[in-house]
């Protein structure tokens, strides 16, 4: 500490990417307040300063798709999220949300996240009061709570469709005209009042725990368009949009899109991923991209760095026989008594010979038993695993059923152990596709779903992942890693709207990232029994992260929180 200091916080001698792409260089960067104010040789003394020579200095991370639409109410640490370097958070996406809602909505809308994004439905009727009701008191409850990152919402379809349709909304019904007019006035409101954007989904694979579709599916291009206007209305906003690509093609759909961001004139981002029932088509993805880009639309897509993927254990609510009718009655049990039952013998081949009347073709299209894509998750996690380490490949060399050998997997580690299975962006083995997206200039990276399939999903660590296997490890051709900070700062946050952050630069907002890049790595991931009511959630924290700065402020020091929390709910400007 200095008296006299000229700065608040100076860190000294540190490998700065500035977040432009720009190369890397031996640099000081000051920062006064919550704002930086010198990038170079800084004179002066700061009231703190932090010795970065040897480390790598960035741009705190922008994560644009994250679901702290429940946690950011009742927590101030929006975990796993804040142990990768992330200094704002994007929430709200793929349409599901709490607001706008009225009172006898709220249990749909819990329904809803919990189907959709696996966040325990105890642990969101324990956690959220719903002090609100429509998005602006939404966003003033998220104000009145300090965070460990700045926080952005987006505005959900499926909660805007439920509040101005009701029952209608559930059972698909046509939006009237007078319904399409309630929600382009909401949706204006919503901006105004601080939301970024508006998402919503047309993915059967988004359901409730009750297992129908989400409201949103059949939405028609009126409706959207609609919204869209609204957005239009407010002067700003983005449009966040998830979908299967095939109602009745990728192009008609695409067409679509092209549509509602002409009319609107608002920017739009959609989910990109390899899927292994059609795995070329994410280049058609890319290229209609690109068309739309050669015609002056404002549209870019959100990738993954790697597999998105299942991680089944013991511990969790997915594993390969959580359908087997012997594993029903232990499912809840805790961890040491299940694992006395399952190494009983008797129990063992009672568990094992329920797979006999089990079709192989039909196991090998369903996710807990997509044995060929599944592979041991071991200490240090390995996100390329080759086929002959899978569970598969395993069982064939010795001789086994496939269950058994992974019955044996669950149970090493004293059933700490987990099983990946790679569920996207994984055919033939290779994350040739990811690095093409990746490299793909109308890209960012995204779909880390921080906050959400708490139990069974680990994909917030994406900028971790980003920067340690495409800039250090991936061999011959990995990226410039000044290119892959640029891609998760400044190229997230202005597809957001958010210019004030993501470049390391004088004026710009205080949010760094000291990072220890020979270190740089995942830890494994452990469950945790901390949300409200008990629920379960992963946690995969990360080596390396010397210093998150938020705001001019070390809210992290080697991974651990300092127990500040400048963190504020960031509005649309």
């Amino acid at each position: 500490m200095f008296k006299n200091a000229n700065h608040d916080l100076i860190i000294r001698g540190g490998t700065v990417a500035d977040g432009l792409g720009g190369s890397l260089r031996e640099a000081d960067v000051a920062i006064t307040g919550d704002k930086i104010t010198a990038v170079g040789s800084v004179p002066g003394k700061g009231v703190e300063e932090i010795d970065a020579r040897g480390l790598l200095v960035t741009p705190g991370f922008v994560d644009v798709h994250t679901h702290y639409d429940g946690q950011s109410v009742w927590d101030s640490y929006l975990t796993p999220s804040s142990l990768h370097g992330v200094t704002t958070a994007v929430m709200g996406n793929c349409g599901v949300g709490f607001a706008p809602v009225k009172a006898e909505d709220r249990e749909t809308l819990i329904n809803l996240m919990e189907g959709v994004e696996d966040i325990p439905g105890a642990a969101l009727h324990e956690g959220l009061d719903f002090n609100w009701h429509s998005f602006k008191d939404y966003i003033e409850v998220l104000g009145k709570r300090p965070r460990d990152v700045d926080l952005a919402a987006q505005l959900p379809h499926a909660a805007l469709r439920v509040y101005v349709m009701g029952n209608r909304a559930l059972q698909h019904e046509r939006a009237t005209s007078e319904d399409i007019a309630a929600m382009r006035t909401l949706a204006a409101e919503a901006i105004r009042a601080g939301a970024v954007g508006f998402s919503t989904s047309r993915t059967i694979h988004h359901r409730s725990i009750d297992g129908n579709v989400t409201p949103t599916l059949r939405a028609t291009e009126d409706e959207l368009l609609g919204i869209a206007m609204g957005l239009k209305d407010a002067g700003r906003g983005v449009l966040q949009y998830v979908s299967d690509w095939d109602t009745p093609d990728r192009k008609s759909e695409f067409d679509m899109v092209r549509r509602l961001v002409v009319a609107s004139g608002r920017p739009l981002s959609f989910t990109l991923s390899q899927r292994h029932n059609d795995p070329d088509g994410w280049k058609e993805g890319l290229a209609l991209l690109e068309q739309a880009h050669r015609d002056g639309l404002p549209i870019r897509a959100q990738v993954a760095p790697r597999p998105a993927g299942v991680l089944m254990g013991l511990q969790g609510s997915q594993n390969p026989f959580s359908d087997h009718p012997s594993f029903k009655p232990i499912a809840h049990l805790p961890l040491a008594q299940k694992l006395t039952v399952l190494r009983n013998p008797e129990f063992r081949r009672q568990l094992l010979s329920e797979n006999s009347g089990v079709d192989e073709r039909l196991a090998a299209s369903r996710p807990l038993t997509q044995f060929n894509l599944m592979f041991p998750f071991d200490t240090v996690p390995n996100y390329e695993p080759g086929w002959q380490d899978s569970v598969a490949a395993i069982a064939k060399r010795e001789g086994r059923c496939n269950y058994e050998v992974a019955l044996d997997l669950l149970l090493r580690d004293d059933g700490l152990s987990f099983l990946f299975v790679a569920m996207t962006n994984y055919a033939g083995f290779s994350l040739d596709a990811c690095r093409a997206m990746i490299a793909h200039p109308l890209t960012v990276p995204g779909l880390g779903d921080g906050g959400a399939h708490v139990s069974y999903i680990s994909d917030a660590n994406f900028p971790t992942f980003l920067l340690s296997y495409w800039g250090r490890d991936r061999g011959a051709d990995k990226f410039e890693l000044s290119e892959l900070v640029k891609r998760q700062s400044s190229d997230t946050a202005r597809m957001v709207g958010l210019n004030d952050r993501g470049v390391i630069m004088p004026g710009m907002k205080g949010d760094l990232n000291i990072i220890d890049f020979d270190r740089l790595s995942l830890r494994r991931p452990s469950m945790l029994e901390d949300l409200p009511a008990g629920g379960k959630r992963l946690m995969q924290g990360a080596h390396g992260y010397v210093a998150t700065i938020l705001s001019g402020e070390v809210v992290r020091r080697n991974g651990e929180s300092t127990g500040k929390l400048p963190g504020r709910v960031v509005k649309s400007t």
